[in-house]
């Protein structure tokens, strides 16, 4: 069936930044609630709104009613993906949730999620927040499961969606003579990378961690049901009392009968330090730690490592706030706000013009003159990716008459991009790979630079740097990186293209034969 205007999809799919310097992005954020006589499509729609941050591309809703499962999902802001009608058609007891940034597939509606597969008892729907880094081998054994024909059970080709999210779901899919549950037990331990997953059949709710745990996940409890969601803060929303953490290499089955927790591999805990720094909400829990508290006692280290006379200290909104009130309450400058943000400003499909391309950053900040004007400023952010945005940042504080602008960081030089969920620059793209410290505060033409070290961002977790991944920072990836030509955020369109002309050859050749 063709998509149509709508989005909906029952049992069968129907229907950035200005300048050149992104800000990191995280792959996603999930939701997944069962709670029988609650609306949980809205649950979920508020659940997503408070996970808002983690994925501004697309957005959708998968609902059961115990019988058939609906899935509605559009290109876009939560907040323009629904509305009241939309979510009143989505009825049932149990339903996930799903907000995208993409960084395996490309961003399109066939790469929003859930997606959703039929299965020889069923249909499952799931939702990932991550990165898998052996997608090329899982691509392979859902090629395989495809064969010249139609795949077994129903299913439908992996020919439209490119992500690792549907070679998931199409691998749990696959097992005829099993239930979900023993189904994914099984799938599971042969996914590699970063994954944090929600996805049901008609009657349960699932819930799932890689062993490193990589990317959060937490469960909690309501009056009539269960949660699980990528922050505490979506928790919050929803009215969910906060229960514990999914464990890394657990798996959830919520239904009728409860709640049941089952191993899957062995935990080997590597949670995302950039979680700390930028990803997560500042109202959010990770590891029994505040996040907001944790962001303040990184900006009091970073006032001792790097401390410099100056009349101010702002923040860049909103990813400095908390850093930059550190820094003032360790130093005794007094904290001031000297940029403002446009609230409204979310990822848009519309492409600038050269000359709205060299404003920049404005679009986003604008500079409170009659604040830092002939002030020497310490501004503080949370990284430096290429560098672009900070150079533009500090030709504006000067145009709007600061007399010096100092510039502190409260993460490490980011030298390494991602394979685990966070949408960083190549590296030969990031900045700090290829410069120092003094070269890079010269590039962006600020007065001093200052990053706080590694050390002592760790420190101000309070947690230990053996349950860090800190590969964007150090290098060591927890989980092993394939070769370059088998892994990327387009493999899978490349692989598509290599099997369509592969099988176009064939066809010819077999043409040709007498």
């Amino acid at each position: 069936m063709a998509r149509g205007d709508g989005k909906l999809t029952h049992e069968f799919q129907l229907g950035g930044d200005l300048g050149d310097d992104r800000a990191p992005q995280d792959a996603c954020g999930v939701f997944g609630v069962w709670a029988p006589g609650e609306d949980v499509a809205k649950l979920t729609y508020f659940g997503l709104y408070a996970l808002q941050h983690r994925g501004q591309e697309s957005a959708g809703i998968a609902v059961s009613d115990g019988h058939h499962i609906v899935v509605y999902k559009d290109m876009g802001l939560v907040s323009q993906v629904f509305t009241e009608a939309s979510l009143e058609s989505l009825h049932g007891h149990l339903a996930i949730g799903h907000t995208r940034y993409s960084t395996t597939g490309s961003s399109c509606w066939d790469n929003a999620q859930p997606t959703f597969r039929s299965t020889a008892n069923g249909h499952v729907a799931l939702a990932h927040n991550g990165n898998l880094t052996n997608t090329a081998e899982l691509a392979d054994r859902v090629a395989a499961l495809d064969g010249p024909g139609e795949l077994p059970l129903g299913m439908p080709k992996l020919t439209r969606a490119s992500s690792d999210t549907d070679l998931m779901t199409a691998l749990i899919a696959s097992h005829p003579d099993e239930s979900m549950e023993v189904a994914a037990m099984k799938e599971l331990p042969k996914l590699q990378g970063a994954y944090s997953l929600v996805f049901m059949d008609e009657t349960t709710l699932y819930a799932a961690r890689d062993p490193q745990g990589i990317r959060p996940l937490v469960l909690g409890r309501l009056e009539r049901g269960w949660v699980v969601a990528s922050e505490t803060a979506a928790l919050d929303i929803v009215g969910a009392s906060y229960v514990r953490e999914i464990e890394p290499g657990e798996l959830v089955a919520i239904d009728e009968h409860g709640l049941r927790a089952h191993c899957f591999a062995k935990p080997e805990p590597k949670g995302c330090l950039f979680e700390f720094v930028y990803l997560a909400r500042p109202d959010t829990t990770i590891s029994d730690r505040s996040v907001q508290a944790t962001r303040v006692e990184i900006g009091r280290r970073l006032a001792d490592e790097h401390p410099v006379e100056a009349d101010l200290v702002i923040p860049v909104p909103e990813s400095g706030r908390y850093a930059a009130i550190g820094y003032a309450q360790q130093s005794g400058i007094p904290f001031a706000e000297g940029l403002v943000k446009n609230s409204y400003v979310g990822r848009t499909f519309i492409q600038p013009s050269q000359t709205i391309r060299q404003l920049g950053i404005r679009l986003k900040l604008n500079p409170l003159r009659e604040v830092i004007a002939d002030q020497r400023l310490v501004v503080v952010d949370d990284s430096i990716v290429r560098g672009n945005t900070q150079r533009a940042l500090v030709r504006m504080l000067r145009e709007a008459g600061a007399r010096e602008v100092h510039v502190r960081i409260s993460s490490p030089p980011v030298k390494w991009p991602c394979f685990y969920g966070i949408d960083f620059a190549s590296r030969a793209e990031l900045i700090a790979n290829g410069l120092s410290v003094e070269e890079i505060c010269r590039s962006i033409g600020a007065d001093s630079l200052g990053y706080v070290s590694l050390d002592e961002l760790i420190e101000a977790t309070t947690l230990p740097k053996s349950s860090f991944c800190c590969a964007c920072f150090d290098g060591v990836y927890p989980v092993p990186i394939p070769e370059p030509e088998v892994i990327g955020k387009h493999l899978l369109e490349g692989l598509e293209k290599r099997v369509t002309s592969a099988s176009a050859t064939g066809a010819a050749d077999a043409l040709e034969r007498p």
